[in-house]
Parts: C-alpha cells; structure tokens; sequence
C-alpha cells in the first residue's frame, strides 16, 4: 500500500499538482462545455474555474470586503467574485492555476485540507456533467475520505449529523470509516455524496445508502 503523507507538506504538494491538473483539464473544454451548469448549483462550469482560481488572485482582506457587501454570507461573496472573474479568458484564470499552484492560500477553519479537497471535488463537479472521466488518483481520494469525516469539515463541507451512526467503506480500496448501517462504493462516489452531491448517490450501495439519501434530501 502507497504511503499517503497528511502533513501540511504533503497536502501543499498534491494541491498543487491537482490545480496544473485542472488546467489542463479547463484548457481542454469547449466553449458549449464551459457554460454547461456544474454540480454546483450557483456555478457553470466556467464560474467553477474562476472560483478555483479566485484565492490565487484576490487578497484575504479583498475577500472581506466582499463578504461585508454581502452582508456576512460567505457563499454569496463567493459566488459573486466568482461570476466577476469568470469574464476573464479561460486561458488567463487556467494560468493562475499553473503559475500560482504551490502557493499557499490561507484558509481560516478548513485548513489546507479544506483547499485540496476543494479541488478535487470540484473537479468532479465539473467532469460529471459532462460525462469526462477526468479524475484525481486513489490516493487523493483517501486523503479526502479521512478528511470529511473530521470537525474541521463540518465548516461548510460535510454538515454535522450527516455521518452520524453510518459506516463508510470503499470498494476500489482498502479503506473503511465509522461503524453501523454500511454505505459502500467508490471513493470518489462516497466523497461526492457526503458532501452533497446527491448524484452520486446511485453509485453507493448497502443499508446506508438509503439513509444517507434521505439526510441529503433534509
């Protein structure tokens, strides 16, 4: 089994590979697929890069200011610096991936976890609607899983409750969490569904998964 390194280090290091992943993985869409709607319900495709690259070219205290105009909510904030930067060429906001993609961003809570998996769910976010199988590795995956589950990713990821009293275990590796009611299926199906994406729900199978549907709908 690979070694998976959780240190700040190591998740810098995957979080910079994944944003040159996603790079290419934007480079590559056509201009139909950048405006097909995301996962996200806010976003298309297009204002999903711009929300990736945002912490790479807005200052914290930018950020702020943002979210004071929209009276304290940090999703609205998000999703209009979203929709500003998305005006900008595919190819400017893809080379703030790349030029920018070791640079570590600040993220008060979540911590740097919370920006790895922002990119590798979001890319899925991306990938899925359009039928692209474009995708993080396994290993990624694991560091995600064992990281939803933990209080730092009740900020706004996984909300608290969600998880309780259910047993994760994926099936296209050796990784298991929690113990009751089994929801079984791949990494990346289990990581999309306890962070609310109830695509894809459909790929997940054991007593849990019935469960876990009905939290999602709650």
């Amino acid at each position: 089994m690979v070694a998976i390194v959780k240190d700040d280090t190591g998740v810098l290091a995957r979080t910079s590979a994944n944003r040159r992943l996603l790079a290419d993985f934007f480079d590559g869409l056509t201009t139909e697929q950048l405006e097909t709607q995301s996962l996200c319900q806010a976003w298309t495709v297009r204002e999903v890069l711009a929300h990736l690259a945002m912490p790479l070219t807005i200052g914290f205290g930018s950020l702020i200011g943002q979210i004071v105009r929209a009276r304290g909510s940090v999703d609205r904030a998000s999703e209009a610096i979203a929709a500003e930067l998305a005006q900008r060429p595919v190819r400017a906001l893809t080379r703030v991936l790349r030029e920018h993609a070791a640079k570590r961003v600040p993220a008060p809570g979540v911590g740097p976890m919370g920006q790895m998996t922002d990119g590798c769910i979001h890319l899925r976010d991306c990938a899925r609607p359009l039928a692209l199988t474009s995708d993080v590795s396994l290993n990624d995956w694991r560091m995600v899983l064992d990281w939803l589950p933990t209080r730092q990713a009740s900020l706004g990821v996984v909300p608290r409750g969600r998880l309780d009293g259910l047993a994760l275990r994926a099936t296209d590796q050796d990784w298991t969490w929690g113990s009751g009611p089994e929801v079984a299926g791949p990494s990346e199906a289990i990581a999309m569904s306890i962070s609310g994406r109830s695509v894809a729900l459909e790929e997940l199978s054991g007593p849990g998964a019935q469960i876990l549907k009905t939290r999602l709908r709650d």
